[in-house]
């Protein structure tokens, strides 16, 4: 038997316009030209299972894992769908699912298989496995992409699938089916206009592209936060999947890399890279997070102030990874406890919002009045920042969007009034906090107009100097609770 090993990794993009219109454009045949090479490549290898590991197959509770043994249906895409239909009938290796799900829970996560007839299975898989398995000879196992699942989580996923691969000394291929920049066109475009959306987004796809042909992995994955502050999509571009596959790859930077073909696909940036484990010799091993083994169910265990936020979730090229490090974070990244509600009557704290950075509870009740302490824009349990932070951990200036910052500063009202047991139109007066009134008094205001300004609050708004964490507003809310 094999010792069981992944024998090569590959990055595939998505849309079905590699199978169904490959001549409609020169970039998408060379895309699809690329796939083919894959495919035989694997065939070389004599690979017995092929890993796909999806970002269009959106999970919430978990991960959830294909284990239908045989998945038949037509995949007709839902933007796309004047393309054509493709019919699918996959051979899914039941025995290693259920394992992959057994070892999941082994190491702490959640997770389960889908194993009934009728359950569509998603267009980034169907065009994966149509492409690089077209006889359909490989087994193969399909996963999810949670939304919320921060690094340490997906990190576990992947050691947990190569607990099985060794256990059942597989000769395997992990493949990401993914987008790099994720911005599509909203219109329908002549198939002969096709580019890339903004120019900020090629050039983040092409240093992606730069590293993974240095077989850097491991340094797209740490890189992959800042990317996705800067592309500012709220979608899975560069990072869960280049988690997974560099922890697939025992988090490595020295992998034999080859871009195979970089196309655009209705805007959004479309890659086929190759990844040899043979070591290049090219990069060290700089893997700078927890060594994670057992998931401890805590999503902040990782935390960041950049991107490790989006339910799909990435300063220029020449940011180091570390200049978004969130400040905040303890050696362990679980940051500071909440407040014990028995040291308060009244206080009121929960999992929902960002945990303090002082000893003080989310909110305190006192006879009908709910006060809140001042509430910022950071993620309840990974602290990122939507919008960026405003400064690196240098204290160098960066680029923030000031409405998607103060968006999320709302959400966390909401989600602090409700554990009162209390509503948004109840908010009877808030004082705003800006860092850059100048800056930011206009698209604050805006997001104010849409939101809270909707409830009829009073308002103040300060220009304040700094705040304690690298945000730009942070407001102080009063609730009247009624009679």
């Amino acid at each position: 038997m094999s010792k069981g090993e992944v024998v090569a990794s590959f990055v595939v993009p998505v849309h079905p316009h590699t199978v169904l219109a490959p001549d409609q454009n020169a970039g998408w045949r060379r895309l699809r030209d690329a796939y083919d090479q894959a495919a035989q490549t694997i065939k070389d290898l004599e690979a017995d299972l092929i890993i796909v590991y999806s970002t269009t197959w959106p999970s919430i509770i978990g991960h959830q894992i294909q284990a239908d043994p045989n998945p038949e249906w037509v995949m007709v895409d839902h933007d796309f769908h004047d393309l054509g239909s493709i019919h699918y009938s996959f051979n899914i290796d039941q025995e290693f699912a259920h394992g992959w799900n057994k070892a999941n829970h082994q190491r702490g996560l959640q997770s389960r298989c889908v194993n009934y007839k009728g359950f569509p299975i998603d267009v980034g898989s169907v065009v994966a496995l149509t492409l690089l398995n077209p006889d359909n000879n490989i087994p193969a196992v399909i996963v999810s992409s949670n939304m919320y699942a921060n690094r340490s989580e997906t990190t576990v996923l992947a050691k947990s699938c190569l607990d099985m691969i060794k256990a059942q000394g597989r000769r395997a291929v992990a493949v990401t089916a993914m987008s790099l920049s994720n911005r599509m066109f909203t219109d329908f475009i002549d198939p002969s206009e096709d580019k890339i959306h903004s120019l900020k987004d090629d050039e983040w796809n092409r240093k992606i592209l730069e590293f993974l042909e240095e077989g850097r992995l491991e340094d797209v994955g740490q890189l992959s936060r800042t990317i996705h502050q800067q592309i500012r999509v709220q979608k899975v571009v560069a990072f869960k999947p280049m988690w997974w596959l560099s922890a697939m790859n025992g988090n490595r930077n020295n992998l034999t890399g080859k871009v195979l073909a970089y196309e655009p696909i209705h805007g959004a940036g479309g890659a086929v890279v190759s990844l040899d484990p043979t070591p290049s010799g090219a990069g060290d091993k700089e893997y700078d997070e927890d060594d994670v083994e057992h998931y401890q169910g805590e999503r902040g265990v990782l935390d960041t102030s950049s991107a490790d936020s989006s339910p799909e979730a990435s300063t220029g090229p020449a940011t180091p990874p570390s200049a978004t490090a969130n400040p905040l974070a303890s050696p362990s990244g679980q940051g500071p406890a909440l407040w014990d509600p028995t040291n308060a009557e009244g206080s009121v704290n929960t999992e929902a919002a960002p945990k303090p950075v002082g000893a003080y509870p989310h909110a305190r009740q006192v006879g009908n009045m709910l006060y809140l302490s001042g509430v910022g824009p950071r993620q309840p349990g990974t602290n990122a920042i939507p919008g960026g932070p405003i400064h690196d951990v240098e204290g160098q200036p960066l680029d923030y969007d000031v409405k998607a910052q103060t968006r999320a500063v709302v959400a966390n009202i909401q989600r602090i009034v409700e554990e009162a047991g209390a509503r948004m139109d109840q908010v009877v007066d808030v004082t705003t906090f800006l860092i850059d009134m100048k800056r930011d008094f206009s698209g604050y205001n805006e997001v104010w107009a849409e939101t809270l300004g909707r409830y009829g609050p009073t308002r103040t708004t300060l220009a304040i100097d700094a705040l304690p964490t690298p945000i730009a507003v942070e407001m102080k809310v009063i609730v009247h609770l009624g009679e």
